[in-house]
């Protein structure tokens, strides 16, 4: 089994408006973290174009694109699957991510789980020359973080 980092949270929203809110919105409630910095130029604008075989790109500052992964899985309210790359990742290099949005009563569990880091070596920039379980620590700090940014844009969300 790959090595994972596996974040969940609540949000006070169905399903459905917390699936919208995490790929619609992932330009308002994602922020860069500088130790884990997708290029050298920072994070950028994140989009996704949606459904199966779409991508998760970013906007540089610069007006260049990068793409981040592509999208293997979209049910919409369920489960949003890609894979994921930095720039310094090599082209045979990925991670995946798998975001599950689970219902709860009123809310909703939103859990993330972000694949492969243990096939990027430990010197690679990515890594930061982290021990492996130092760096799933780190990583799932950032993705803590950022998912209380999507909670509280769920939160602020208009309900259709």
């Amino acid at each position: 089994m790959a090595a994972s980092v596996i974040v969940s949270i609540r949000v006070a929203a169905p399903a459905d408006a917390a699936f919208r809110v995490f790929v619609d919105e992932i330009g308002v409630w994602w922020r860069e973290n500088p130790l884990f910095q997708l290029t050298a130029r920072g994070d950028g604008s994140l989009r996704f174009e949606p459904g199966e075989g779409g991508r998760l790109m970013t906007r540089l500052p610069n007006g260049e694109n990068f793409e981040i992964g592509a999208v293997t899985e979209w049910k919409p309210g369920e489960r949003l699957a890609f894979t994921w790359r930095t720039a310094t990742f090599s082209p045979e290099q990925s991670t995946t991510v798998d975001v599950r949005f689970e219902p709860v009563g009123d809310e909703t569990r939103v859990t993330v789980t972000h694949r492969g880091w243990d096939v990027i070596p430990k010197e690679h920039a990515a890594r930061h020359g982290f021990p492996l379980g130092v760096f799933q620590q780190r990583l799932a700090e950032s993705w803590h973080e950022r998912l209380l940014r999507l909670r509280a844009a769920a939160a602020a969300a208009k309900p259709d």
